[in-house]
């Protein structure tokens, strides 16, 4: 008979002693995870073992922390009888934790939620944990830490254990790979596998209880902790691996290694790898294993990590060579990152310079400060577009009919183009409320019923206050909530107030009607409507509305504080989701059709209808306070190949950025194709199957997006040079 032990490590620790506070009980699940699951090396031979059962009943993940899978806890309680009773009464437990989100979620909310006006708090999100702490310092530095601070806060010793649980279990996990990859070595026929095995075998016997000596058992201490963690986001990794990397003078074993951990960011898609950036006196943090990054993104060609550079007045011109060869190769890496506007915009919600400086991003592109915060990553989004859908139909969905929102009046009686627009701020101010309240729900959850005790043990704060990584335990606990649609609302906005108001060329119940009608028997006023100018052409007074409404959601978020202990802050990046956000959407004044998928997929113009060139896009893009975005505000352009392939189009490229850069931009990412290629994979993907493209915060392969994410990317303006 196989014991419950053995089935799932996670289930029995869990439930060994109900009688423990929930997290003390999560420290435990890892404890015994870590002595029986199966350890597991990568193709490359990286350490690869997560927390995670053979039967996927249980797992410990990034967003969610230690989560079970009732379904197949079922499954495995009719495939093992007799465990059956047991796992039926652990079952039950699990829904009681799983149903309260649903129970808490207020009907208004969930209302805006199916219309697609907003999310919040849905999903647990990324995270930066400083694995400098396991690669510098160790697990028994870290015991220090817990042993110094216990005795202030006596009421959460069960926290301290959980925490020490954690430890115990990366020890454990390191043991258990010196011995199997001794095991390993003795039965490997290639001579380099094997030394590299026995190498790592050293390394263990030193990582990850205390500090890394070489380049390789600093990364066998990475990948121990990454791996468990759920290989999430890497975050300054030049930074916090070049101490190791410097005392290295075997610069092969230095790239063998980074072309092994290459292979597995690939194979595991991980996430955000940042790289440069400034110190709070503005040195320049670039290094030799900056510079070892960039190239091996150039050899390997992937999409992962999403890597990040971070650029300041100090970046050295050898780096910007480097940046721009990286581009060229049509990865659409390194996104470009602004440390004069980030720092700026985290100092002003609370973040001391120190700390400020010490920024990175997560998953595609949300805003981090290594091993110090938990900063949403996200927490919500607010589709503009839909706000002015409910301001035009007086709270009405207009998808279905159902009235989900505020009723701010007929728009078909307003007077004046004020009153329209106040319809639509009542209606964005209510929308992101909502996401802000959904998200907070989902905050005070989390922080309660989904403890993270590894992630407290690498941020800083969280054993000093004796409170969990979810629970305002790091130093910063602000929140992030992106806007969606931005520039479709702007456009909207100014045809409005031109058509209607100032030129009278049409009323407001006719504007209404053609809506209604999704244009149809209106076929003048639609061309009017869509021909109208739009955002991202240096046209000021459209630029002028567009940052109005959304500075005006910038500062609603800040009045809203966090459960974690901050305050909610925002920025822009549609992911893979634009396409979807637009066939949500009802016909709008900017010419869309209902259901339509083009839509805005950065702060930048809606695909296609920018037409004046890169300057006047960027032009307009800077009328927006990029200080007021404390994520990721992204900027896509899309650049023909032939411009990256001559020296002078490369400068033009670092001109056009540094320009960008200086006029107060926070964000810059950038695609390399030929428009050809783009149509070409289209119709035939089995022969484009590397072709790459950036989508929102991210590099995807373009044959993997679906038709009108496609269209989205193939309409985007190429800039010129």
């Amino acid at each position: 008979m196989t014991d419950l032990l053995h089935l799932d490590p996670f289930l029995y620790g869990y439930f060994l002693d109900e009688t423990l506070e929930h997290g003390e009980r999560v420290g435990l699940a890892l404890l015994y995870a870590a002595k029986n699951i199966e350890i597991r090396f990568s193709r490359r031979l990286l350490p690869e073992t997560a927390f995670e059962t053979e039967y996927a009943t249980s797992a410990y993940s990034p967003s969610q922390g230690l989560n079970f899978c009732v379904e197949n806890i079922m499954k495995l309680a009719e495939d093992f009888p007799e465990h059956k009773e047991t796992l039926c009464k652990y079952v039950d437990e699990l829904n009681f934790f799983k149903d309260k989100a649903k129970r808490l979620y207020s009907e208004p909310t969930e209302a805006l939620d199916r219309a697609g006006a907003e999310w919040g708090g849905r999903w647990g999100g990324h995270s930066n944990p400083d694995y400098g702490r396991i690669v510098n310092y160790g697990t028994d530095y870290i015991r220090s830490i817990i042993d110094k601070n216990r005795d202030n806060h006596p009421d959460e010793a069960w926290f301290y254990r959980s925490c020490s649980y954690a430890l115990d279990a990366m020890d454990i996990i390191g043991e258990r790979y010196r011995l199997s990859a001794l095991e390993k070595a003795e039965n490997c026929e290639s001579t380099d596998d094997k030394a590299f095995l026995e190498r790592m075998a050293k390394a263990f016997e030193t990582v990850p209880k205390k500090p890394a000596y070489d380049f390789t058992s600093a990364m066998c201490a990475f990948m121990l902790v990454f791996a468990l963690d759920g290989s999430d986001s890497p975050g300054r990794f030049d930074q916090y691996m070049y101490p190791a990397y410097s005392k290295t003078e075997n610069k092969e074993e230095i790239t063998d290694l980074l072309d092994r951990l290459w292979e597995y960011f690939h194979d595991h898609r991980s996430w955000n790898l940042c790289i440069s950036g400034s110190d709070e006196n503005w040195n320049d943090e670039t290094n030799e294993l900056t510079f070892d990054i960039l190239a091996m993104a150039r050899k390997k060609g992937y999409n992962t990590p999403n890597l990040t550079c971070r650029i300041h007045k100090n970046t050295p011109d050898k780096l910007w060579d480097s940046i721009v060869d990286t581009l060229a190769t049509g990865i659409g890496l390194p996104a470009l990152y602004n440390d004069d506007v980030v720092c700026t915009a985290l100092e002003r919600i609370g973040i001391l310079p120190k700390d400020s400086h010490d920024y990175c991003m997560n998953g595609c592109n949300q805003i981090d400060i290594l091993g110090k915060s938990h900063m949403g990553l996200e927490d919500g989004e607010v589709l503009f577009t839909k706000c002015l859908e409910f301001a035009l139909h007086n709270g009405v969905n207009a998808m279905n009919g159902e009235k989900v929102s505020l009723e701010t009046g007929d728009p078909k009686t307003f007077e004046t183009y004020e009153r329209f627009e106040r319809a639509f701020i009542d209606q964005l101010e209510y929308v992101t409320y909502n996401s802000c309240s959904s998200a907070n729900t989902y905050q005070h959850l989390r922080g309660v019923f989904e403890p993270h005790p590894l992630r407290s043990c690498l941020i800083e704060g969280c054993l000093e206050k004796g409170r969990d990584y979810r629970n305002g335990g790091p130093l910063y606990n602000h929140g992030q909530v992106l806007a969606e649609g931005i520039a479709d609302t702007g456009d909207s906005l100014y045809a409005v107030k031109k058509l209607v108001f100032d030129e009278k060329k049409y009323t407001m119940a006719q504007l209404v009607d053609a809506l209604n009608a999704n244009f149809e028997g209106y076929e003048q006023l639609h061309h009017d409507f869509k021909n109208c100018e739009k955002f991202g052409n240096d046209i000021e007074e459209v630029d002028r509305i567009t940052a109005k409404v959304l500075n005006r959601f910038f500062t609603v978020l800040k009045r809203n504080n966090t459960y974690r202990g901050g305050v909610f802050t925002g920025g822009c990046s549609t992911y893979n989701r634009a396409a979807d956000y637009g066939r949500r959407t009802a016909a709008l004044p900017n010419g869309k059709l209902k259901g339509e998928p083009l839509l805005a997929d950065s702060i930048a113009a809606t695909p296609g209808r920018d037409t004046n060139g890169p300057t006047a896009q960027i032009k307009s893009v800077l009328r927006y306070n990029h200080t007021d975005a404390c994520s990721g505000f992204v900027f896509q352009n899309k650049f023909e190949k032939r411009l990256f392939c001559s020296d002078k189009g490369k400068a033009s490229f670092i001109a056009l950025a540094k320009a960008f850069f200086a006029g107060g931009g926070q964000q810059y990412t950038v695609t390399v194709v030929s428009p050809e290629d783009l149509l070409k994979a289209k119709e035939n993907p089995e022969n484009y199957r590397n072709l790459i493209v950036r989508v929102g915060g991210y590099s995807e392969y373009f044959v993997n997006l679906d038709d009108a994410l496609q269209d989205n990317v193939i309409e985007r303006t190429f800039a010129g040079m």
